[in-house]
């Protein structure tokens, strides 16, 4: 293992790794890295503990039957890694520099120093802006037909987007949902071909096509939206019962540019000896929804963290 107790230009000695990130693949691999007696800080983010933080009822995490709640199910992971004496500090990264080890990593408090990191700073999915959407977010409001489908059993629900996702999305809710109608803002599909047919083939199915959703309705819950026609301007409401967006994700890399090998901004891993989850800075790993653009699970998220943190620790003994 790397020598602990020498110092680089004077600060601390480095930990051993560096885990940028405190949703279900950052926790995941801070407990596999500390329980491996690796010295680990976990830099969470002013915003802690990932998108299950806006999620009410987790119903598909296991070992929770009964269901879990998201921001109870983040509290428990986070106390599970800080029993292991994992280190956090509550601050946005605001740079890094890979350049060769120890990396180092800029927050408001300071410079940090690992002589591995693993990120895991996930994905934010894109929402249309509307004033009520995000007050009725994780109440009839979603991002995640795999998420929150369930819940919607029987019901009536609109999606928003167009290409592979989106149809992915509707062709799920098709088999839980009373109906499921899919507003598109132009007059044909980017998805592929396949995935079309399949949708155009599927009976409680409709297509709203040239317009837009420009309003959600409702109190507590979604109780209907609101369409505008690109081409006419006119508007019609619509009774339903969910709202699932499917425009894209944002993975949360902008400080990474410039360091890493990204891909429509989403971390590219490029696995070599053995190292899965490796990126293209040898001792730099990812781990969860800042590469996974098509899961985008908690359990998978944390089966990536659990993956990053055993590479992290082989690579440091590698280097011995």
């Amino acid at each position: 293992m790397p020598n602990r107790d020498f110092l680089t230009d004077g600060m601390p000695p480095p930990y051993d790794v560096i885990v940028i990130g405190s949703g279900p693949a950052g926790l995941t691999a801070a407990i596999y890295a500390t329980r491996a007696a690796l010295r680990t800080l976990v830099i969470s983010g002013t915003a802690a503990g990932g998108q299950l933080m806006i999620t009410t009822d987790v119903e598909n995490y296991p070992g929770f039957p009964s269901g879990v709640q998201g921001p109870e199910l983040m509290e428990l992971w986070r106390k599970q890694a800080e029993r292991f004496k994992a280190e956090f500090v509550d601050d946005n990264v605001s740079r890094v520099e890979f350049g060769k080890p120890p990396f180092r990593v800029w927050t408001s408090d300071g410079t940090h120093q690992g002589h591995s990191v693993i990120i895991a700073t996930g994905a934010n999915a894109k929402y249309l802006g509307l004033p009520n959407e995000q007050r009725l977010k994780g109440h009839g409001v979603s991002a995640c037909a795999t998420c929150d489908g369930f819940f919607f059993k029987t019901l009536d629900v609109v999606v928003v987007g167009g290409g592979d996702t989106a149809m992915e999305e509707s062709l799920y809710l098709s088999k839980l949902c009373k109906t499921v109608t899919v507003v598109h803002r132009r007059d044909t599909f980017r998805a592929s071909k396949i995935m079309q047919e399949r949708l155009f083939k599927t009976p409680n199915v409709k297509v709203i096509w040239d317009s837009e959703v420009v309003d959600v309705h409702g109190e507590s819950k979604v109780e209907g939206v609101r369409i505008r026609n690109a081409k006419t301007g006119k508007t019609t409401d619509l009774k339903v019962q969910g709202l699932f967006l499917a425009i894209g994700h944002t993975p949360a890399t902008e400080v990474f540019q410039g360091q890493l090998k990204l891909d429509r901004g989403y971390v590219v891993l490029q696995p070599h000896d053995g190292f899965s989850t490796a990126t293209s800075v040898d001792g730099v790993f990812a781990a969860g929804d800042v590469h996974d653009f098509r899961y985008r699970q908690a359990v998978t998220a944390a089966g990536f963290g659990s993956m990053a943190a055993l590479d992290a620790e082989r690579w440091l003994q590698s280097r011995r």
